[in-house]
């Protein structure tokens, strides 16, 4: 498997308050597979048919109001890129957050208004 570039887009991401519906929907549309994220509560890792890795996720979302599909770029430096978005016209939406094995993102905004996130992978 080769490695992404970074500031590619590497990840999506599709909200929804109907996991189950979700799953269905998109496994019988495309063949993907589902499997429980084991570091995060409320996230399923999807990987496409052949794949050796995930390559998005569906997130369980409270209410519908949080529903959502976006996608992430893979970035060398989340904060850096934070303020290079700010400068550039656009809106940290959600600031910086570290999971407990080290990835690294946060949820931007382009200048008008559309929605997107930035990630470091954990160090290996």
């Amino acid at each position: 498997m080769s490695v992404p570039a970074f500031n590619t887009v590497t990840w999506f991401q599709v909200g929804t308050d109907a996991p189950d519906e979700a799953r269905r929907f998109y496994g019988d549309m495309f063949g993907w597979k589902f499997a429980l994220d084991p570091d995060a509560d409320g996230y399923d890792l999807v990987t496409y048919p052949g794949a050796d890795a995930p390559s998005g996720g569906i997130s369980h979302e409270p209410d519908a109001s949080r529903n959502h599909a976006m996608f992430l770029v893979m970035v060398e430096d989340v904060d850096a890129t934070c303020a290079q978005t700010e400068k550039n016209g656009g809106k940290v939406a959600e600031p910086t957050m570290t999971t407990a094995n080290g990835l690294k993102f946060a949820y931007l905004e382009d200048p008008t208004g559309n929605r997107f996130g930035v990630f470091t992978p954990p160090a290996p």
